[in-house]
C-alpha cells in the first residue's frame, strides 16, 4: 500500500520486496513533439519495521 503523496492509499501487488517504488503519472503538454511523452515520477520508499502483514511505501518528497 503507498501512503501519501499523490499516490495515497494505493494498493498494488509487487514482486518481492523492492525497496524503492516509482509511480508515474501523464502530465498535459501544449504543442507535443511528434511521439514525445511527459509524465511526472513520484517515488515510495519501502517502511521498514511497519507490522500488520501489508507491505507500505511511504512517499519521499525529496527525491526527483
Amino acid at each position: 500500500m503507498l501512503a501519501g503523496g499523490p499516490a495515497d492509499g494505493l494498493r498494488m501487488q509487487v514482486a518481492g520486496r523492492p525497496s524503492v517504488v516509482q509511480v508515474t503519472h501523464p502530465c498535459r503538454v501544449e504543442t507535443p513533439a511528434d511521439g514525445v511523452q511527459v509524465a511526472a515520477l513520484y517515488v515510495y520508499r519501502r517502511r521498514l519495521g511497519e507490522t500488520g502483514g501489508i507491505l507500505t511505501y511511504g512517499y519521499d518528497s525529496a527525491s526527483p
